[in-house]
């Protein structure tokens, strides 16, 4: 059993270029998620990213965070509407809640609240596929002569995490498993066990680490990738997508006023902005090779 959120090779210019090229090519696009409020903007950053995705043949696991992401992104919007006693359109006056007293509902709060919300699912998306797409060893190679005892403790953290994931899988699985007369296993009972397993597997592991001189010092030495051929395009595509940001600033484009009233947002400028990202963001899947394997994946 493999946990979602677990790394495996991709094909694709993405799942080989090595640690500073993706980070290149996806940066302006997670810089994006950050920085714009416009949802045209946002849908376009967010979709592309499911596209990168998909053509890296990595779509689940990017895809996977989205099921905690809801569940924040309504709370984001619930709470938003809640607290900002904001906006000129009103859409529900006089709403009592306890301790908090009167709650006036406004078309602007609930905009402002998904514009949020929609802010949180981009970014998740653009660092989902950065997980499932880069390989966390060769960033942790790469940065290993800077910083190694970081470098280690990420290092363990990107292996610990997965397994403890394939572990809670497991323990759900037994105990839909168990039979009739068995006692129920509950969440408490499941987190206790996944509890004391991740802490038998820490003492493993620090025994293990200590068996092999990760404590006795020493410089390590700078490892270097090869290159792969896709790495130019993706260069190309992501200092185009930055060079798009820096204009979309300039220009004062990918925004949009939510207070006192709902204004912007969807200028022609915002709208090109938007067409461009996914455009800039596909060229590195452009070549022929890649879209003969496109095109095999999605015949299948």
């Amino acid at each position: 059993m493999r946990a979602a959120l677990a790394y495996s090779p991709r094909p694709g210019p993405l799942g080989g270029a090595r640690p500073s090229i993706a980070a290149v090519y996806l940066g302006p696009l997670a810089v994006i998620s950050f920085s714009f409020s416009s949802p045209a903007v946002l849908l376009s950053c967010g979709l592309t990213a499911i596209g990168i995705a998909w053509a890296s043949g990595a779509l689940r696991p990017a895809l996977a965070p989205l099921r905690y992401g809801v569940t924040l992104a309504i709370t984001v919007v619930v709470v938003n509407v809640i607290v900002s006693q904001r906006g000129d359109t009103v859409l529900v006056r006089g709403f009592e809640l306890p301790v908090i007293g009167q709650v006036d509902v406004t078309l602007e709060a609930l905009a402002e609240g998904g514009i949020l919300a929609l802010r949180i699912l981009v970014a998740l998306l653009v660092f989902a596929v950065w997980s499932a797409c880069v390989d966390p060893d060769r960033i942790l190679k790469a940065i290993r002569p800077f910083a190694a005892r970081s470098a280690l403790t990420a290092t363990l953290i990107s292996r610990l995490v997965p397994l403890a994931a394939a572990d809670s899988m497991r323990l759900q699985e037994a105990a839909s498993l168990r039979g009739p007369a068995a006692a129920e296993a509950g969440r408490a009972a499941i987190a206790r066990r996944l509890v004391a397993g991740a802490l038998e597997r820490s003492v493993e592991v620090a025994a293990t680490l200590e068996l092999r001189g990760f404590g006795l010092g020493g410089r390590p030495t700078r490892v270097r990738h090869a290159r792969v051929p896709g790495e130019p395009a993706m260069v190309i595509a992501g200092l185009l997508t930055a060079a798009l940001v820096i204009a979309a600033w300039a220009a004062g484009a990918g925004t949009i006023e939510t207070y006192p009233l709902i204004s912007g947002g969807f200028e022609p400028e915002t709208l090109a902005f938007a067409l461009l990202i996914p455009l800039a963001a596909a060229l590195p899947f452009l070549s022929p090779a890649q879209l003969r394997r496109l095109r095999a994946e999605a015949a299948r």
